[in-house]
């Protein structure tokens, strides 16, 4: 577009140029009057319709944090109809993305039921990277220091017991107060980092949503790190109210190839979280895992919030696939 513009704005300069020149030619004035100024083309930011921002910094540690909500179609105040509500992390990327496959693929509750759909983006003035680093990551793993002198601490992680909390303190309230969301089905998606702060409210507040779809969970963090939590609830419960539903994709594991990773072993590691859950015989648990095909770290996210969608809030039929 704006190329489109920037082409627009010469054609007319080169027009309104041609026609001083030739004033200029006819009545002999060596001095033509400049081109008149254009004003600037304005370009206006896109909006996704049906959609609202909320300003919820968090209330301990000051940080900045927005809400981004998106109501189904049809979607009226008080008109007597609670709607699950779809949380999702790193929603620069998935808040869109699960939008349009609400709509596209959820066929208006034909597929999927309808759904109140809650993006959760990185703190203000961060970056996605560093924000998620420290939100979504349970401790604060030890490094070696760049000399190999000595080790150091990561500052910038290690604070998703913080963050958890803000989602449970704040975030909860404002939506149920502010829309008419059925807060008994509260559907969790995370990918990545975001998958493993997702495992890390499952072991520890499990009660806070209902359904936990759990992708590329980074469950290799601080050496495992998850697994001691895990031992650690398992100590003191033996419940854990929730469905789970892990996906990995095919090349997330070491092997050769672009697509493979070369050391970190992300399948092999969802599985035996998997076996690990349903070994405990934890009650109220439902725990299941997936890998798809042909997807890798990168492509693997569409695939799997589809999929977990159907599996979490299947509609109410006849499935169409258009």
């Amino acid at each position: 577009m704006m190329i489109w513009n920037t082409l627009g704005v010469a054609a007319a300069v080169a027009f309104a140029c041609a026609g001083c020149n030739e004033a200029s030619n006819t009545s002999g004035n060596l001095n033509p009057a400049p081109p008149p100024v254009l004003a600037e083309p304005t370009v206006s930011a896109l909006e996704l319709p049906n959609t609202a921002v909320h300003e919820v910094p968090a209330a301990v540690s000051g940080r900045h944090y927005q809400l981004w909500v998106s109501m189904p179609t049809g979607y009226e105040r008080a008109a007597g109809k609670k709607y699950p509500v779809v949380f999702v992390t790193d929603a620069a990327y998935s808040f869109p993305l699960v939008r349009s496959i609400r709509s596209l693929l959820g066929q208006r509750g034909r597929n999927i039921e309808e759904f109140i759909l809650v993006g959760l983006p990185p703190e203000r003035q961060m970056t996605s990277k560093d924000s998620r680093s420290r939100d979504y990551t349970p401790s604060i793993p030890v490094r070696r220091s760049p000399s190999g002198t000595g080790e150091y601490s990561a500052a910038t992680y290690g604070e998703a017991e913080a963050y958890r909390d803000y989602l449970e303190q704040q975030v909860f309230p404002l939506i149920s107060a502010e829309y008419d969301a059925d807060m008994s089905r509260k559907v969790f998606v995370g990918h990545s980092y975001g998958g493993l702060f997702g495992s890390y409210v499952l072991l520890t507040k499990p009660h806070m949503f209902s359904t936990y779809i759990l992708g590329s969970p980074s469950l290799w963090f601080d050496n495992h790190e998850i697994l001691k939590i895990e031992e650690a609830y398992s100590q003191k419960n033996t419940d854990l109210p929730a469905r789970v539903m892990l996906y990995a994709g095919e090349f997330e594991k070491p092997g050769r190839g672009p697509r493979y990773f070369t050391s970190v072993d992300l399948v092999g590691d969802m599985q035996n979280f998997a076996r690990r859950l349903e070994s405990r015989g934890y009650k109220d648990l439902s725990v299941e895992s997936s890998v798809l095909g042909d997807e890798d770290h990168l492509t693997v996210f569409p695939a799997l919030v589809s999929r977990g969608l159907l599996w979490a809030l299947p509609g109410h039929g006849p499935y169409t696939s258009g």
